[in-house]
């Protein structure tokens, strides 16, 4: 097992810096740790900053307090692949990439998903990304927005597991209290009973949300309801949906994702 690990981790970085390395040439007294930090280094003028949770909070509470229409989404391996459909991959092989998609709210081949998914992105007002550079994480994360014509650069980021990170931060309380909540998902029944008993306003909850076919129903309810805030917990959907609420209704919507599954099971308490 060690020699497959030890394999593993010369073909993921050495094999890959001794073909980067000039004919005639090794490198012997320095590690690559130390070679990836000069990398990094020399390419600081290409990075592209992130908010971190105490700036994603105070956006959030301005959007709040001043009434305007504000939507925080989050892009993980779902919506990535869902992006990527023949875009980086044939759209008939994101199924197998991505068993779990369907449980997450897209059934692939699904273009009309991925561009309404391409179209909440570009509208949003802060996009969560992620920082882990797994396959169809980081890697991903490019090339699927790319494909699709969405300058990275040009989004306000986050990252995407600031649903968690605000929680821990002991910030979202203070984000809900006092607001009148509008819960949606399929976890917003059990969600609205934690927070009424922690003494919090839920004025209204949508559930179930089984995947892009019930949008449309869910913007029809959410029209009718008396809310300050949104929050959104519908698997790739969500997306769309918080995106969408703040457009429409020109309130602020967040994508919170498994955050809500933590709070119901009590992993997390408010």
């Amino acid at each position: 097992m060690q020699a497959k690990i030890d394999e593993a981790r010369y073909e993921g970085g050495e094999q890959l810096l001794e073909q980067t390395l000039p004919p005639n040439t090794i490198l012997p007294d320095i590690g690559l740790r130390e070679v990836i930090a000069a990398g990094v280094e020399a390419m600081r003028p290409r990075l592209v900053n992130v908010l971190d949770a105490q700036a994603v909070y105070n956006e959030i509470k301005h959007a709040l307090n001043e009434g305007l229409p504000f939507s925080m989404v989050r892009l993980g391996d779902g919506e990535l692949l869902a992006l990527a459909q023949d875009t980086v991959y044939p759209a008939g092989e994101i199924l197998e990439r991505g068993p779990f998609l369907p449980y997450a709210g897209i059934h692939p081949p699904n273009l009309a998903a991925r561009d309404e998914l391409a179209q909440a992105i570009r509208n949003a007002n802060l996009v969560g990304v992620p920082v882990s550079r797994r396959i169809y994480f980081g890697q991903l994360l490019h090339p699927a927005l790319n494909g699709l014509n969405i300058n990275l650069r040009s989004l306000r980021l986050c990252r995407s597991t600031v649903n968690y990170e605000l929680h821990e931060a002991g910030l979202l309380p203070d984000l809900i209290r006092g607001r009148k909540l509008l819960l949606v998902g399929n976890k917003a029944r059990g969600l609205a009973q934690r927070l009424g008993e922690k003494g919090f306003t839920v004025t209204a909850v949508i559930s179930p949300v089984r995947g892009f076919l019930d949008i449309g129903m869910v913007m029809e309810e959410v029209r009718k309801a008396d809310f300050d805030l949104a929050l959104i917990a519908a698997g790739i959907p969500a997306v769309v949906l918080a995106s969408r609420i703040a457009a429409e209704m020109k309130k602020t919507a967040l994508d919170i994702g498994h955050m809500a599954d933590r709070l119901v099971d009590g992993r997390a308490v408010i």
